[in-house]
């Protein structure tokens, strides 16, 4: 099952940029895993085994390095690979 996820994650601190530097490299490091960056948020493109544990570990990551973080998320089923 392929899915596609748009994040934005917002850092409540003034130097918000690493956070968020650093959350986009741990998705990127994943193999199989499609990353997009834009100005807005994030796209992660992916078999959903491979997005879902990925994006979860590094979303504890930022949650655990950061005081108080908001993200947002949205998930698309894109279908089935056959």
């Amino acid at each position: 099952m392929q899915i596609a996820v748009e994040i934005s994650m917002y850092p409540f601190r003034p130097d918000y940029e690493q956070p968020i530097l650093n959350f986009i490299g741990l998705l990127k490091d994943e193999d199989g895993l499609r990353v997009q960056v834009n100005d807005m948020s994030t796209q992660i493109f992916g078999a959903f085994d491979t997005v879902m544990p990925r994006l979860q570990t590094a979303m504890k990551q930022a949650f655990t390095e950061e005081q108080t973080t908001v993200m947002v998320m949205k998930v698309l089923h894109l279908g089935s690979k056959n």
